[in-house]
């Protein structure tokens, strides 16, 4: 009545002052998308613990570098072997020749020979801030050391590895963000076979992102918040794909408000009220649960939490703005040339639903009990998937130099050259820190660090009491072996008196990150499940209801990894994943996967209230079924968009999200929920009762169910 009482220039100048608002925040803010990696890090600390002894070390390691670098190591493979004088003599001259150059931190190490003679190595130091001109000095330096006659040459190490990581996340402004777009736009054709309303939806999100990002920029621009290249691609993914989800819910609600009003503008006022309760609540769930992975003590984890965060707001603040109000401008064209018909607005829904529900409505035990054993099966096969970390191997789905390079000199040289364990301790209990580490089982040799690099410098350098020992492991760097003898060299130069030692290096990294994601599963995942708890017993005013869905959505949780656990060892040959994975995986599937019991549940009820309890399932789910299944198939193909970029953990993402969003979907919302709450009836909603209907209502809800 409000809306009709309005003067008429009124009623059309808020939307249109609207849309002009956002078309200038698109205008402004849109290119940020785009420039997000100027702020963006790619550095080891980002992915460390804060407390853990390999970030101390980190920064302890960094008062004995008399200049900053990262060490590129040069590795030369003989075609004849052992390496002739001739061929040495060519490594050392070619060697010296780097010192100096643009780009070169320091002089390079001599060149030293395998045992096996077959290969040799030298580390040539870098300037750590070389950005995109990375590869340009990498080349320099291959060019440089490939005139070594009868040998080929290979470069591994941490400036290898970031050369390659850097060119693994260069699609990620622009290959990542349009085949995600190029999906969601496809879909949304296929889905509603109109011509405006998928790209109004894609303007939407565009919008939603460019302010997203704008805002990060600035965040991050201050040192308020950290990105680095993962965080920048889960925010592009998931500002896209939450951002179609809400306007997909609210465009549906306005299809059918608009079929049985006619006027665009009441249609549009009420198509908002009955939706934004269930928008705010499912993007409080996923900005909440986000949130709690401020309580990490991984800084790449406690970096996507209030960027997500807000990357959701955004989207929900163009779903209930700028969406509306393009809406009411363009009215049943927006839906051109299937117009809304006054069918659309009645509990019928598509036959297809129809179908559904009059199966669950026949059996609804039968129908959850099967569902329920069906999850548990998957669910069995959780426990397989390994998540101590991703070997150095597969953390590029595609070949990459730098890893062929680390198993070149992984073959001629103890497995975990290039790699050592760094031990910082006090200078004068040195000679006993050396001597414990050199007695430890799996560690191949002690060197003390110079400060120059000499091989067989005995005198360490001294910095402000203490000394630096690099401890070559012989298990490859990045494996189980190598942490288990970490684990016992920790132990032996712990127990040497007032040492006060630690040891950090590569696999102390891997290690305490292990043990920090585990640390954080048992905290956030209880978090999560709470804030997700106590969002859907404020919106639902019910008990019993609100734990069911939660335990639902984790038991798709753990059927995912089931599906995951079989797929990436037997199809994809990952040997396990990053350690942050499940959480990552948690929060994302258990996030977004209840926003679609949200939907659906929000409309149940509305429905049980006129209807009675039966009727509102059957109800709630015919007319929400084709708009939910439409937003789950939009979410999972934007998430399945990450795997352009080919990075494993990345790919192992996409994949859990991907399939469990559509099991969630397709499984548990549209069988498992409404049968649950059929069978158990209004008791469902205890303690709350609902308003019983009168036997006129009773009458016509079961003649509209039954056509």
């Amino acid at each position: 009545m409000a809306v009709r009482s309005a003067p008429r220039w009124v009623r059309w100048a808020v939307p249109l002052a609207l849309v002009l608002v956002w078309l200038g925040i698109g205008g402004t803010l849109g290119p940020y998308a785009g420039k997000l990696g100027e702020v963006a890090t790619n550095d080891q600390a980002a992915f460390l613990p804060r407390a853990a002894e390999s970030t101390k070390v980190l920064q302890a390691r960094k008062a004995f570098e008399t200049s900053a670098s990262v060490p590129a190591i040069v590795v030369w493979k003989t075609d004849t072997a052992p390496m002739t004088a001739d061929q040495r003599q060519a490594a050392r001259r070619a060697v010296e020749t780097l010192a100096g150059r643009p780009g070169i931190a320091a002089s390079p190490s001599p060149a030293i020979v395998s045992d096996d003679g077959e290969a040799m190595q030298a580390v040539v130091p870098l300037a750590p801030d070389l950005g995109d001109e990375l590869p340009t000095v990498l080349d320099e330096v291959r060019e440089a050391t490939a005139r070594v006659p009868g040998t080929s040459v290979q470069i591994a190490g941490p400036a290898a590895s970031q050369a390659d990581l850097s060119d693994a996340f260069a699609g990620i402004d622009g290959l990542l963000l349009g085949v995600a777009l190029a999906a969601v736009l496809l879909i949304l054709l296929l889905v509603y076979r109109s011509v405006l309303l998928p790209l109004v939806i894609i303007i939407s999100a565009v919008f939603a992102l460019g302010l997203a990002c704008a805002v990060v920029y600035v965040l991050a621009d201050h040192d308020a918040v950290r990105v680095d290249g993962q965080v920048q691609g889960i925010l592009s993914i998931l500002v896209i794909g939450a951002a179609t989800d809400y306007a997909l819910l609210l465009a549906a609600r306005f299809r059918e408000e608009l079929a049985a009003r006619g006027d665009r503008l009441q249609a549009v006022f009420a198509a908002v009220r009955r939706s934004a309760g269930a928008i705010v609540a499912s993007a409080g769930t996923v900005a909440l649960g986000l949130l709690a992975l401020l309580a990490s003590d991984l800084t790449n984890n406690r970096a996507l939490g209030p960027v997500g965060a807000i990357g959701i707001v955004c989207a929900v603040a163009a779903t209930l703005t700028f969406l509306p109000a393009a809406l009411a401008l363009l009215g049943r064209a927006a839906y051109w040339p299937a117009a809304p018909k006054p069918a659309d607005a009645t509990a019928e829904g598509h036959r297809v639903w129809k179908r559904i529900a009059a199966l669950i409505d026949r059996a609804p035990r039968r129908v959850w009990i099967s569902t329920t054993l069906l999850l548990l099966i998957l669910a069995g096969f959780s426990p397989a998937l390994s998540s101590k970390g991703v070997p150095l191997d597969e953390i590029f789905v595609n070949d990459a130099p730098s890893v062929s390079a680390q198993q070149t000199l992984a073959r001629h040289f103890p497995a975990g050259s290039g790699n050592p364990a760094v031990i910082i301790a006090n200078a004068e209990q040195a000679a006993e820190v050396r001597a414990a580490a050199e007695s430890t089982p799996g560690v191949a040799g002690v060197r003390p660090f110079t400060g120059g690099g000499r091989p067989g410098a005995v005198d360490p350098l001294v910095k402000d009491g203490r000394i630096r020992l690099d401890a070559t492991l012989q298990a490859a760097a990045d494996s189980d072996t190598a942490k288990e003898t970490l684990h016992r060299l920790r132990e032996r130069v712990h127990g040497v008196p007032g040492a006060d030692a630690k040891v950090g290096g590569y696999t102390a990294q891997q290690y305490d990150t292990q043990q920090t994601a585990a640390r954080d599963r048992t905290i956030i995942v209880p978090v999560v499940l709470a804030i997700i708890l106590l969002i859907l017993m404020g919106l639902l005013r019910s008990v019993l209801v609100p734990v069911l869905l939660v335990a639902t959505v984790a038991l798709n949780f753990l059927a995912t990894l089931g599906v995951s656990a079989l797929l990436f060892e037997h199809v994809l040959g990952f040997s396990g994943t990053d350690a942050s994975v499940p959480l990552y995986g948690f929060v994302f599937l258990v996030a977004l996967g209840v926003d679609y019991n949200i939907f659906l549940m929000s409309r149940v009820r509305e429905e049980s209230l006129l209807h009675g309890t039966r009727q509102g399932v059957l109800r709630g789910l015919t007319t929400t079924g084709g708009v939910i299944t439409s937003a789950g198939v939009v979410l999972a193909a934007t998430f399945a968009a990450l795997t352009v970029i080919p990075l494993a953990f990345l790919v192992q993402i996409a994949f859990i999200v991907a399939f469990g969003v559509l099991l969630d979907t397709l499984v548990v919302r549209s069988l498992l929920v409404p049968a649950l709450v059929l069978d158990i009836g209004p008791r469902a909603w205890w303690p709350s009762t609902l308003t019983r209907p009168t036997p006129v209502a009773d009458r016509q809800a079961e003649t509209a169910s039954h056509g």
